[in-house]
């Protein structure tokens, strides 16, 4: 299947689970050390504007990336997620370089790989907003059978103990867990009793 259609039903998964956050829940906190719900929109709605600046050639200016916390959070998050399905989508996007500053690299990655970033990147922030919410979230099988692979290909180690890190040191999956489950563990969330995961 097509990245951009995994990508775009993660995104409308998250969009979903969104749409059930409250005014009075965006101090609560989340699976990512030290962000309260807030945070963490913030900082969702931010990457989705960086990564569909970065699909249009402009991914190296910083300010695309930049935070810009308003008043009415799950509105901006929704805006920025049609946003950056609809720069996914555009004619010939698949034949671009995307530069992502974020990921510690100025050379462009090729746009399958970027949106396999961004794929994987909101599947699980969708399970860190439920779990911040106290709400279920089991997406697809299908979805993460393909974002298992992208998960195995995260490097895993000390770097991810520093400041900044995209993803907290794997943890162990339980012997039955989902393969949802296990992609959680690869990225440093423990489904069963929270997460000490740093994004």
């Amino acid at each position: 299947m097509d990245i951009r259609e995994l990508d775009r039903r993660a995104v409308q998964a998250s969009v979903e689970v969104v749409a059930e956050v409250r005014p009075g829940d965006l101090e609560r906190p989340t699976p990512c050390a030290g962000w309260t719900l807030a945070d963490l929109l913030a900082h969702m709605t931010a990457q989705h504007l960086g990564f569909a600046a970065a699909a249009e050639g402009r991914g190296a200016d910083p300010d695309v990336w930049r935070e810009r916390p308003g008043p009415d959070p799950v509105w901006a998050y929704a805006a920025a997620a049609e946003r950056v399905i609809t720069a996914f989508a555009a004619e010939g996007v698949l034949d671009r370089g995307f530069v992502l500053p974020e990921v510690g690299v100025d050379a462009p990655f090729p746009a399958v790989h970027a949106i396999g970033f961004h794929f994987i990147d909101y599947l699980v922030h969708g399970w860190d907003v439920a779990r911040a919410l106290g709400i279920a979230y089991e997406p697809a099988p299908d979805l993460a059978k393909a974002a298992w692979p992208i998960a195995l290909a995260v490097p895993d180690g000390d770097y991810r103990e520093r400041p900044g890190a995209a993803f907290a040191p794997s943890v162990p999956a339980a012997p039955d867990a989902s393969r949802f489950d296990q992609i959680l563990a690869r990225l440093g969330r423990t489904p069963a009793h929270g997460s000490s995961s740093p994004q």
